[in-house]
């Protein structure tokens, strides 16, 4: 049975109002799920979850109801399943919280350790087609140059930046000269030490075709030997921890008490991760998504947040974090 638009509105008051105070999270979760498979417009969401709001559905079942409507329609339709569409502002807090691991807030900063928001760069188009990058010079695309712009326009409204440091490569530099628009114009500072790692022969290939193109160059990427160069000039990941966390460590002993951005790289970033966190499982590192770290006397580093892309609702992004490693997402 098929409903009209407006009779679907009056039924969610009417039940909601009824039986949701009743049933709680688990009606209004299947509720919209019956509801998933009928031929909605975006618009029509839109309305539907407002009208939710309206009807006082709790934060978490209004959460629970939208992700799966969001996911069953992603399936259904699909025609880029990899990459998450931009979003209305009525509905993509929801999103929000789907993709990101940490939350970025603005604080005063301490006069014993610098702030250190780590920043990956944009979109490229070999990030979409899921190839190894590495220490080629691969250019931003068009929706990787409206996430840098995104996220400098975020991150100049969240505090003083006194100084902004870049990978030399030319996906991480443009990125950072986008987010220095942003911030007053601030000069950017090149730094190799946040390059992504060389991937040696694999450079260039998508993984499916890597492995069976170079299988010792492979196999020799997800050896667990953490001293394991890779065949053709490639790093190991002992060689690529010693350079990016050294250079981090730098960085924030010239910036004490005060707010600096590093526009790195995936690869980087999970390096930089497993020192402050070697514990824990690695954070997904979507294209520009915010990640700060506090370094202190001592060689003390906290992983204060991660993985945030809020920046971003407007602006559709890969769902992946890929980056080349057994650990891309």
């Amino acid at each position: 049975m098929m409903f009209s638009k407006n009779h679907m509105v009056w039924l969610i008051w009417y039940r909601g109002r009824r039986r949701l105070r009743d049933h709680g999270e688990r009606y209004a979760f299947c509720f919209l799920r019956q509801r998933s498979s009928m031929n909605f417009s975006a618009k029509d969401r839109q309305d539907e979850v407002r009208t939710a709001l309206f009807c006082n559905f709790s934060p978490r079942a209004l959460s629970i109801a939208t992700r799966f409507v969001g996911q069953r329609r992603s399936r259904m339709q699909g025609p880029e399943p990899n990459r998450v569409p931009a979003m209305s502002v009525l509905n993509s807090r929801v999103v929000a919280d789907m993709v990101r691991n940490g939350d970025a807030q603005s604080v005063p900063i301490g006069a014993d350790y610098a702030e250190i928001v780590v920043v990956r760069h944009g979109e490229t188009d070999w990030n979409a087609d899921g190839r190894f990058q590495g220490t080629l010079d691969v250019e931003l695309n068009e929706i990787g140059r409206r996430q840098a712009t995104a996220v400098g326009e975020r991150l100049s409204r969240e505090g003083k930046i006194s100084a902004i440091y870049s990978s030399d490569l030319k996906r991480a530099f443009d990125t950072a000269n986008l987010i220095a628009a942003a911030c007053g114009g601030l000069e950017v500072i090149k730094d190799p030490g946040l390059r992504e790692r060389n991937f040696g022969e694999l450079q260039g290939l998508q993984q499916h075709v890597a492995a069976s193109v170079f299988p010792e160059a492979y196999k020799a990427l997800q050896s667990q030997k953490t001293d394991q160069e890779i065949p053709g000039g490639g790093e190991s990941i002992d060689q690529v921890y010693q350079r990016c966390t050294t250079c981090l460590r730098n960085i924030s002993m010239k910036h004490k008490g005060e707010r600096v951005i590093a526009v790195t790289h995936g690869g980087v970033l999970r390096t930089l991760h497993a020192r402050a966190c070697p514990n824990q499982e690695s954070v997904k590192f979507l294209n520009t998504s915010v990640n700060i770290f506090h370094l202190s006397d001592g060689d003390d580093w906290v992983f204060k947040s991660g993985g945030d892309v809020r920046h971003l609702n407007q602006i559709e992004y890969l769902r992946t974090g890929f980056g080349g490693d057994r650990t891309s997402g």
